[in-house]
């Protein structure tokens, strides 16, 4: 085996080598991550679980309830509508031709209450919350506040970061039913004020499209998105680099991080309920993704 590894060390070309080597570098950096981040989730989690009180002390909660949720209202809902709006304006020539224009309000509205308003709102709040997390805490880690925490007996991750986590899982799902709300009513300015189809139409196809299932599925989707915004940024935060620049390469992982979660949580959660759809109402079609 020696006289095998040595061949192939001589045979092999120095750049070849390097590219191995960085490959393989890359490989036990990624896993060594992805380790630190599981073990930083499950003390969070932990400390959710173990001191259930200590969680919802409203002064500690209290403003991150208010920074997440209450200052994102105005961005997540006035992008809510001006999607909804254009979901209207491409898709009506569309449906016109097929004189299926009164029912373009159905096909917008469960569109958006099953994946747009859920991503939309998810992805709003790790830009303007998630961001923002990562920069602080990154923040107070390379100011050594975080250490001064720890030196004075408190924890970090009881007082900092499980009221942010629980803030971002909290009103995540609240922003995205004011995102599902503008969405639906930018949807129908452009639909029957614009383009004249009744409102009548628009609202009855609303009704027969968009059943329980549909926003039941978005707003369960969405509270797995904001954990996973808030754990992400905590984590990005609790372990940035050095400087200025560390602080704002966190915050930008942070986002970049956050955005894959959200796109992977919803193909995994779309798969699971739809599964369990199926299984709950085998004679229903599977319209919950």
């Amino acid at each position: 085996m020696g006289l095998i590894l040595g061949y192939w060390r001589y045979s092999c070309s120095p750049v070849t080598i390097n590219a191995i080597t960085q490959s393989g570098a890359f490989i036990v950096q990624a896993i060594c991550e992805f380790g630190r981040f599981t073990d930083f989730a499950t003390v969070t989690i932990q400390r959710i679980v173990m001191h259930p009180a200590k969680c919802f002390r409203w002064r500690l909660l209290g403003p991150q309830l208010y920074a997440v949720g209450v200052l994102s209202i105005p961005v997540v809902a006035i992008t809510g509508a001006f999607i909804g709006m254009i979901l209207a304006l491409e898709g009506f020539n569309q449906f016109a031709a097929l004189g299926q224009e009164d029912r373009l309000g159905g096909i917008i509205n469960v569109s958006v209450v099953k994946q747009i308003g859920p991503v939309l709102a998810a992805v709003m709040v790790a830009g303007r919350v998630g961001c923002a997390l990562a920069a602080e805490l990154g923040t107070m880690r390379v100011t050594e506040q975080l250490d001064a925490m720890r030196a004075m007996g408190a924890d970090p991750m009881q007082q900092l970061v499980v009221p942010r986590v629980l803030a971002c899982t909290i009103m995540t799902p609240i922003l995205t039913m004011y995102s599902n709300m503008l969405g639906s009513l930018g949807a129908w300015l452009v639909t029957v004020k614009v383009f004249g189809v009744s409102g009548t139409d628009y609202w009855y196809w609303t009704a027969q499209f968009v059943s329980w299932r549909e926003p039941t599925g978005g707003l369960f989707k969405s509270v797995f998105f904001g954990a996973a915004i808030g754990v992400v940024s905590c984590y990005k935060g609790f372990h940035c680099r050095p400087g200025a620049a560390g602080v704002g390469q966190a915050a930008t992982a942070s986002f970049v991080a956050n955005f894959m979660a959200i796109v992977i949580l919803n193909l995994v959660l779309a798969q699971f309920l739809n599964a369990f759809i199926r299984w709950l109402f085998p004679n229903l079609p599977s319209v919950l993704g």
